[in-house]
């Protein structure tokens, strides 16, 4: 719902995204008075960033990283100093726009916050404002009312703060042109590539080179610690795999939980739309009204056409397409005035004219599928699977604590454990310390027992670590490798692989270069050129951007013309660019016409942003952010 507000003008809405986190922060300091003892992270001016306050909104933010990326992401990956100067960046521009905002004495009054929630078409009912729709929207945000209104006031006076400068930003008309000719100005390019494959045959290595190379890197031919283990899981799901269920026990649950599998009454209805806004005048509403009417007589004269009209005259474009049909559906999945008539006429009855919040609706009911309860035998396997799983969950909630205590209490082996809950005693392969691991070894907390000194030196069981949702595992060390150099006779013909690799592309980019000028001097070489294709400077597919850069860095007066970019590693690519001409596509040319609108408000926020930082001077406590909390 707060996405209303924020959504009503298109380029401001940019903003907000950025710097709206999922918290209150209106009169940020209102909710922090009570810290002073809470170390300070950073002042905007007056105001000051507590760890406490940093720290609510980064759990917040992990919270919704965890929802995006699965309950399988490592937590320490959510806690990064990237992450976390992330969040307080965004907390430094919202407390330098409540600064603004207070200095500017910008306020949203109560009048104001009343009157834009009481005109906001999810919170109304038969078009009058509905507090319980209204409860239920703050409670599914999890605030209290008090917070979501702070919120909301907050985003309207942050709207009202802004606008006045992303409207400003307008984009020259001679600059916008030149841009877009620039985005749009298409070339035709033939390219040939030098690999370094080619020039294997020349390079040569001086007599020292692998050892120079190999005492200059050390460091790369050390192999890292490694361990071998042994370890236990205890799953959820295979002791819920481990369960018999009988049919006698399915079908009593499903006797006792009838309703679970019963199907309400849908409908299937095409309507004819005529809308009317909510704020509109009588006389708009009186046409439309008139309209809908004229549409319901002509209907009722002639059903078998209700498609038709439908699709000439209804103005919802989701159906107008399909003759109006709106597909299968239950009830509370349409606004309750359409609702109540669609579910009081019988099949193919047409309705009267009925008013909703999207305006006037005429409605044909096309099939009724009356309410029923689906039989056991379609449903046995969904209630087997449903009571082999609780089962399972019941069987780890139990067994979970004592399995915990059981590989701590017997800590030189993992057969007690293994025996009591018949789990398999694995072992693993050899695992580096720092390398990329297969499950349940890439689990941080894991890894680190069986490379702790108790792990090594004692090979006592880790504790049991919950490595995924409803799995523990609990692993010991068999045996220990420590880090060591690799001899360099067993590195080197790796080594001289890569060196006369790194000497090949570098003869393939002197030749490439060579090759250029001559190319350039208008000389005729015999070169293997690829397909002619067109490129444009945001529309290169496959082609990379220093190469981009070089072939619209030709001078397009000069065509035929020729360029090249050296890869470090990988070659030398030459081009041939033989035409350029602008292209013709007008939704194309609208897309980057708004892109450019947006970069220059993009660019008049920030420098805004920067006026607005010596006003209110911001000061960072780079070694208070970098301490995390114990």
């Amino acid at each position: 719902m707060l996405d209303i507000v924020r959504n009503n003008k298109r380029v401001t809405q940019v903003f907000l995204a950025l710097i709206t986190l999922p918290f209150a922060f209106w009169g940020v300091e209102s909710y922090v008075r009570n810290v002073d003892m809470d170390p300070e992270l950073a002042s905007v001016g007056r105001s000051k960033i507590t760890r406490q306050e940093m720290q609510a909104t980064l759990r917040e933010q992990q919270e919704r990283m965890r929802t995006q990326l699965g309950d399988k992401v490592d937590p320490a990956t959510l806690d990064t100093p990237q992450i976390r100067r992330a969040v307080l960046d965004s907390l430094v521009t919202q407390h330098l726009l409540a600064e603004q905002a207070r200095q500017s004495k910008v306020v949203v009054s109560n009048e104001q916050l009343v009157q834009f929630i009481a005109s906001v078409p999810s919170l109304q009912e038969n078009g009058k404002f509905s507090r319980e729709r209204y409860e239920a929207v703050v409670a599914a945000q999890n605030m209290s009312k008090e917070m979501f209104e702070a919120r909301l006031r907050q985003d309207m006076a942050m709207q009202q703060l802004m606008l006045p400068v992303t409207e400003a930003g307008i984009a020259g008309r001679e600059a916008s042109a030149r841009w877009l000719a620039a985005q749009m100005e298409q070339r035709d390019i033939s390219e040939a590539t030098l690999l370094p494959e080619k020039y294997l045959g020349q390079a040569k290595l001086a007599a020292d080179a692998v050892q120079k190379y190999y005492e200059a890197n050390r460091k790369q031919f050390e192999l890292p610690e490694q361990v071998r283990a042994e370890f236990v899981v205890l799953s959820r799901d295979e002791l819920a795999a481990a369960v018999a269920i009988n049919d006698e026990e399915a079908r009593k649950y499903y006797t006792s939980h009838t309703d679970r599998y019963k199907t309400g009454e849908t409908r299937r209805a095409s309507h004819i739309l005529i809308r009317v806004d909510s704020g509109a005048s009588e006389a708009v509403v009186a046409a439309a009204r008139a309209k809908a009417d004229q549409l319901l007589v002509q209907v009722r004269k002639s059903p078998a056409d209700f498609a038709r009209i439908a699709k000439d005259n209804s103005q919802d474009p989701g159906s107008a397409e399909k003759g109006g049909d709106l597909d299968w559906f239950g009830r509370g999945a349409m606004v309750k005035a359409f609702e109540d008539v669609a579910f009081s006429l019988k099949d193919g009855q047409i309705s009267e004219v009925v008013r909703s919040d999207f305006g006037f609706h005429v409605i044909r009911v096309t099939g009724v599928r009356p309410e029923h309860v689906k039989p056991f035998d379609e449903v046995k396997a969904e209630i087997l699977a449903e009571l082999k799983r609780e089962a399972g969950m019941k069987k780890y909630a139990d067994a979970a604590e004592a399995f915990g205590n059981t590989v701590y209490e017997q800590a030189d082996s993992l057969k007690p454990a293994a025996e009591k809950w018949k789990l398999d005693l694995r072992q693993s392969p050899w695992l580096a310390k720092g390398g990329k691991l297969a499950p349940p070894f890439d689990n941080q907390k894991l890894l680190g027992a069986l490379f702790s000194d108790d792990g090594l030196k004692n090979k006592r069981n880790s504790e049991a670590v919950e490595v995924a949702p409803g799995t523990l595992v609990s692993a010991r060390v068999l045996e220990h490798k420590p880090a060591a150099l690799q001899p360099l006779e067993g590195v080197r013909g790796e080594i001289e692989k890569r060196l006369l690799r790194e000497q090949a592309a570098a003869l393939a980019i002197k030749d490439g270069e060579e090759k250029l000028a001559r190319l350039r001097q208008g000389q005729a070489l015999d070169l293997k050129w690829s397909p002619v294709r067109k490129v444009s400077r945001s529309e290169a597919s496959g082609l990379p951007p220093e190469s981009v850069r070089a072939v619209f860095a030709v001078d397009a007066k000069n065509l035929p013309a020729h360029a090249g970019v050296a890869y470090p590693g990988t070659g030398y690519a030459l081009y041939r660019i033989s035409a350029a001409a602008a292209a013709e596509n007008e939704p194309r040319t609208r897309a980057l016409a708004q892109q450019y609108a947006r970069i220059v408000a993009e660019e008049e926020f920030a420098a805004w942003l920067a006026s607005l930082k010596e006003s209110h001077p911001v000061k960072i406590n780079k070694a208070a952010l970098e301490t995390r909390d114990r």
